[in-house]
């Protein structure tokens, strides 16, 4: 695998991960819990999508094969696509939705604080315009997880079932093979290997303050990296894809 072709395959990933969760947000749009919080999950979904159109086009300026950023959002198939399982899951109540987020906005605002230090211009510059986002993100997640766990019975046991089915997918965020290593290598990509246990040091901060509690043990899930997905993404890309695939090359 050249040099290039890990960078493509490392940018759809960091994109992958930010257009599924996005769009998983924006479902939300005129149906959330209150009216402002209906706002801030459309406006964290806005944050993510915008993230992956700049990861988007980086890819496609990297691949050079005539794609821009709508093709490689649009017009592959569910094999192609290397986010993570985490985001794809389905929103289930509020809880659930807000749990998901919590475990990917702890992992992202470490990486990304990394990738401001790497030697690809562009991949720094990405990850520097978008720390402040990625910030809020994780300040907003974490503080409803405590109040929701801290909440009452109803509330705490909600959010304790969720983050008991979503811890299997926390490992996989710390997935690497010979991409992230040759990139590594080059000092292009960060080794998330060395910030693990500050994120598992962080989440349990935050879930032991909320009342709640990891499963000590649980089998783990991964595959998405390598294109292997769960039945959810399908549905989801029927839907997010329908208008392209429709009417190719439309423009708003």
């Amino acid at each position: 695998m050249t040099e290039k072709e890990a960078l493509f395959e490392y940018l759809l990933r960091r994109a992958d991960d930010s257009l599924i969760l996005g769009h998983r947000l924006s479902e939300w749009c005129g149906h959330g819990p209150i009216l402002e919080e209906d706002i801030a999950l459309t406006n964290l979904a806005l944050d993510l999508i915008g993230q992956a159109t700049e990861w988007y086009q980086y890819a496609a300026q990297v691949e050079d094969k005539g794609r821009d950023e709508d093709d490689l959002a649009f017009m592959r198939i569910e094999r192609e696509y290397k986010n993570v399982l985490l985001v794809e899951q389905t929103n289930g109540d509020f809880g659930k939705t807000i749990v998901r987020q919590f475990l990917f906005d702890h992992f992202q605002n470490l990486l990304f604080e990394r990738l401001m230090e790497s030697k690809d211009e562009q991949i720094a510059a990405i990850a520097a315009k978008s720390i402040k986002e990625v910030r809020y993100h994780l300040k907003h997640s974490s503080e409803w997880v405590i109040r929701l766990g801290d909440g009452t019975e109803e509330s705490h046991n909600r959010v304790q079932e969720s983050l008991t089915d979503l811890s299997r997918f926390i490992d996989e965020l710390f997935y690497q093979d010979e991409v992230d290593e040759q990139l590594i290598k080059a000092g292009i990509a960060c080794d998330t290997s060395s910030f693990e246990k500050e994120y598992r040091n962080n989440i349990q901060a935050v879930i032991d303050e909320a009342t709640l509690a990891l499963p000590e043990k649980q089998w783990q899930l991964d595959g998405g990296r390598k294109g292997v997905h769960s039945e959810h993404l399908g549905y989801l890309l029927t839907e997010l894809q329908y208008m392209q695939r429709t009417y190719p090359g439309m423009e708003w």
